[in-house]
């Protein structure tokens, strides 16, 4: 399947020079997944909501500072390739080419909806992501932007004192207050500009109540309240109990579901693959190999290395942060850490991983799902 009938014609397209005042203006008229930017006419990148959460990016900032690359993609590339550029690009939408022009977008919501019929041979447990990163509602929402941009991450549950979970706060939920806040009030009847907004409780800020699911729930519901509701995630709960969290499932987690292959060679997926400097995307797949190797119980279902840059640099290295995570028959295993540079960064997460794969419990091997899933999507 290819995506020539489920490329958007219709999408919002700004010049590089525009500046940030007016692009937030258009998120907040138009609500888009993303702005696709050019310059004189030749396609730069894209400007999502990630992009906006900067804390002091001035009104009068250029376009041109925020763009975020994202691929070019072809009108006849398959459904499951998109999917992966997507991910690997961490960006919601992307343009879409044929030959030489540009046609139109490809969104996440559209890959979704395409091919949500063949989402019911997985359950919400074998693909959401266990280890999440929290915040209380008496934190301060400048907190709550750094712990987002810091994980590269777009929602965190909200827990009260007692740590039971009472909201989510998003990227969504901030561009929203940010773009309006000379006419927007919080929970407690507070305005204020972006600096006030900082200081505010992300109790202020957050959405309540939180849509949430279960673990034994079908992906194809977990995906239909999403987008029935038009958010990008679900907090997902014991089927019991409501307000403990269990983990986080995102349309992001269901377009990397998509990308599962059958071949014998460990199926590694990089986001943020243009931050590789002396460590290529080969080198890191045997790394994680020969890591997995080592125990011959575990088999590895998927491996999803996520690089980020932090603006610390040492003699011109920039600070990266690599998180690994391995989907397993013994459940999910991570580890993360920092580095000068993607190599570093790499090698240091890599030996977390190891150390927290000596400390998992044993579990019997069980890849139903998987055979069900892949057999499904052959049909794509």
């Amino acid at each position: 399947m290819d995506i020539s009938d489920i490329a958007l014609p219709d999408f919002i397209e700004v010049d590089a020079n525009k500046r940030l005042g007016k692009i937030r203006s258009i998120f907040d008229r138009e609500n888009p997944k993303g702005l696709i930017v050019t310059n004189d006419g030749s396609y730069v990148g894209v400007i999502g909501e990630k992009q906006l959460v900067k804390s002091h990016v001035e009104d009068n900032t250029k376009a041109a500072a925020l763009v975020r690359s994202a691929p070019r993609i072809d009108r006849h590339e398959d459904v499951r390739e998109v999917a992966r550029m997507l991910v690997e690009g961490d960006v919601k939408l992307a343009p879409v080419y044929e030959g030489e022009k540009l046609v139109g977008v490809i969104t996440e919501d559209a890959i979704l909806e395409a091919v949500i019929e063949n989402l019911d041979a997985l359950i919400v447990e074998q693909i959401f992501t266990e280890s999440v990163v929290e915040i209380g509602e008496k934190d301060r929402v400048g907190r709550a932007i750094n712990l987002l941009r810091e994980h590269g991450i777009s929602r965190m549950p909200v827990t009260d004192e007692s740590g039971r979970l009472t909201g989510v706060i998003t990227t969504h939920d901030i561009v929203d207050f940010a773009v309006r806040n000379d006419h927007k009030q919080g929970k407690g009847d507070r305005r204020g500009d972006i600096d006030r907004m900082l200081d505010l409780p992300v109790y202020d800020l957050m959405t309540s109540p939180v849509m949430t699911t279960t673990p034994k729930t079908s992906v194809r519901d977990a995906v239909e309240q999403m987008l029935e509701n038009d958010i990008a995630g679900l907090i997902v709960t014991p089927a019991d109990d409501d307000s403990v969290v269990a983990g986080v499932l995102t349309k992001t987690d269901v377009l990397r579901a998509l990308t599962f292959t059958e071949e014998e060679r460990m199926d590694v997926q990089v986001t943020n693959v243009s931050l590789l400097d002396t460590i290529s995307r080969e080198e890191i797949t045997n790394s994680i190999t020969e890591v997995v190797d080592k125990y011959q119980q575990m088999q590895v279902h998927h491996a999803h290395v996520r690089f980020h840059e932090h603006k610390e640099k040492l003699r011109g290295t920039p600070l990266i942060q690599c998180q690994i995570r391995l989907r397993t028959s013994h459940g999910q295993v991570a580890g993360s850490g920092e580095g000068y540079g993607a190599e570093h960064g790499f090698h240091v997460a890599l030996d977390k991983l190891e150390r927290n794969v000596l400390e998992m419990k044993g579990v019997n091997a069980d890849e139903r799902y998987r055979g069900q899933l892949l057999r499904k999507l052959g049909d794509l």
